[in-house]
C-alpha cells in the first residue's frame, strides 16, 4: 500500500489547532514539529483533500505539501518520533514506552489533544507541579485528552474536574484516567467553561491550555472559580502572545507570579489577588 504524506508549515498558524484539524481530516496520528505539523492519508485523494481542508481553515498563511511515500508500515512507523519527556516530579509519554505508575502519566496521541509531545502542554505541567497544593481541588478547562486532570491527580490533588467542549474527547480522557489508576478522583465534564468553572468551584487551582483569545474569555469565570490567593495557570499560548496577554491579566485582578517556555511555547502562572 502506498501511502502519502501531509506536511503543513505553519508560519505562525497555531500547531494543535493544524494538528486536531489534520487528524479529524485524515483519520490518523499526526507528528508535530519545531515549525510543521506531518500527517498521513491512504492515497492522494484522501491527502488533497486534507490539504484542502487545511487551506480553507486556516488561510493562506500556512503552506501544505503532500507526496507519495515508500511503502512500510506506518502504524508503527509515526511512532519513532514520540518519546518520554520529564516534567517536573512526572514522567509523561506513550504506553509502548512508559508504563503507568504513581508518577507515571501514560497518554497515547489519539483524536483529543493533549501529550507530552507539545511544549504548551509542558509548558503547563510544570507551573502545575509547581503550585498546586496538596489536597487541593483542580478545575483543567479544555481538558481534551485528560491529560492535565490525570497529572494534577497524581500531584496529590483531592479532586479534578476536567471540562471540555467537544463531547468526543471524553471517552477519550476516560480511558485514559483509568489506565492510569485515578477514575476515582477525576471526573470529566461536558460544557462550555465559563459556565461550569464557576459552579464546580471554588478550587485552589484552574488551568487552562487553550488559546489566548479564548483564555482572555476565560479570565472572569477562572476567578470566579479560585478561591481567594488561589492560582490560574495559562498554557496554549506562543511566546510573541504574552505581551498582549500580561496586561489582561492586570485587568482582571490577577498577579503573574511565574512563567514558563517550552520551544516556543509561553505559559504562565497567576494568583487571585
Amino acid at each position: 500500500m502506498t501511502w502519502w504524506s501531509i506536511e503543513v508549515d505553519l508560519h505562525g498558524a497555531d500547531a494543535a489547532a493544524v494538528a486536531t484539524r489534520l487528524v479529524a481530516e485524515t483519520g490518523h496520528p499526526v507528528e508535530e514539529r519545531a515549525d510543521a505539523v506531518v500527517g498521513f492519508a491512504a492515497d492522494g485523494n484522501a491527502a488533497a483533500r486534507a490539504g484542502a481542508a487545511l487551506s480553507a481553515a486556516f488561510g493562506p498563511g500556512i503552506v501544505v505539501r503532500h507526496a507519495s511515500v515508500a511503502e512500510t508500515d506506518w502504524s508503527f512507523r509515526w511512532r519513532e518520533g514520540l518519546r518520554v519527556h520529564q516534567v517536573g516530579r512526572l514522567a509523561i509519554g506513550p504506553s509502548w514506552l512508559l508504563e503507568p505508575g504513581p508518577t507515571a502519566v501514560v497518554v497515547d496521541p489519539e483524536t483529543a489533544f493533549g501529550s507530552g509531545e507539545h511544549g504548551s502542554t509542558r509548558g503547563a505541567l510544570v507551573l502545575l507541579d509547581r503550585y498546586l497544593p496538596p489536597g487541593g481541588l483542580v478545575l483543567d478547562l479544555g481538558s481534551g485528552s485528560g491529560v492535565l486532570t490525570i497529572a494534577a491527580a497524581k500531584l496529590g490533588a483531592r479532586a479534578v474536574f476536567g471540562i471540555e467542549i467537544d463531547e468526543e474527547a471524553v471517552p477519550v480522557s476516560e480511558h485514559n484516567a483509568s489506565r492510569n489508576g485515578v477514575a476515582d478522583r477525576v471526573r470529566f465534564l461536558t460544557g462550555d467553561a465559563r459556565l461550569l468553572a464557576p459552579l464546580a468551584g471554588p478550587a485552589e487551582l484552574v488551568v487552562s491550555n487553550i488559546l489566548r483569545t479564548v483564555n482572555e474569555t476565560l479570565l472572569g469565570a477562572m476567578w470566579e472559580a479560585l478561591v481567594p490567593e488561589g492560582i490560574a495557570v495559562f498554557a496554549g499560548m506562543e511566546e510573541d502572545e504574552a505581551v498582549v496577554f500580561r496586561p489582561r491579566l492586570e485587568e482582571h485582578g490577577y498577579q503573574l507570579v511565574d512563567e514558563q517556555l517550552d520551544e516556543g511555547w509561553w505559559a504562565a502562572a497567576a494568583r487571585r489577588s
